[in-house]
């Protein structure tokens, strides 16, 4: 199982029943593929789309029908389409009962950088600063290091913020760590992964319960 995929997998298991849940580009997005069954969750897409499902099989999508990130989607029974308005409407109103985003760094703070890194260009963060402070839950969804083995949990944010005291959850394919008043705590590590391995590749200080889970995958 690629790292993606055991992310997307355990992002999943955050959906209950009948919440609103906003889901970013890349793994959040994943997710959707795996709903635990009996979960009936409400997706929304911040370019205007409320209640989606699973990507479509190949060949079956519609061009008509797409994620803010342009990947295309499937639109459930009771769906329904707005403009970006009133889709913002939805998020800063306080609506969105979670939000799965990707980043680039998070730390001990709950602080979130996802959107610049100097020197290269971008468009903008997008939707990323209203999510963040108008959905209720935050989790953010990364790598657990960069492609050189640096760990992108740290004790302070390098890259400029999205947002600060935001990040309520960080899941990466190492484990699933609690932010809280007291600091990071570590709730999960993935099936074969060790809690050493994860205090090894995580530079921020984490509490480590006498009792660490198992992820569910």
């Amino acid at each position: 199982m690629s790292a993606r995929e055991i992310i997307a997998r355990r992002i999943a298991k955050e959906f209950k029943p009948g919440m609103v849940a906003n889901l970013g580009f890349g793994m959040p997005t994943m997710s959707a593929n795996y709903i635990p069954e009996g979960i009936d969750v409400i997706l929304q897409t911040e370019n205007g789309g409320l209640l989606f499902g699973s990507a479509p099989k190949k060949g079956e999508s519609d061009p008509d029908l797409g994620n803010a990130g342009g990947e295309p989607i499937t639109m459930l029974p009771g769906s329904s389409a707005f403009d970006l308005s009133f889709s913002f409407c939805i998020i800063r109103g306080g609506h969105v009962d979670m939000t799965v985003l990707g980043a680039l760094e998070v730390d001990q703070q709950g602080n979130i950088a996802n959107w610049k890194i100097p020197g290269k260009f971008v468009p903008g963060m997008g939707g990323a600063m209203d999510l963040l402070v108008g959905a209720k839950k935050v989790i953010a969804a990364l790598a657990h290091t960069d492609k050189k083995g640096n760990s992108k949990i740290l004790k302070k944010c390098t890259l400029p913020l999205s947002a600060a005291g935001v990040v309520d959850l960080i899941i990466t394919e190492k484990a699933v760590i609690e932010v809280t008043d007291k600091g990071l705590v570590l709730k999960e590590v993935a099936p074969g992964v060790s809690v050493d391995e994860v205090i090894k590749f995580t530079e921020a200080e984490l509490i480590v319960p006498e009792n660490v889970g198992v992820m569910e995958l």
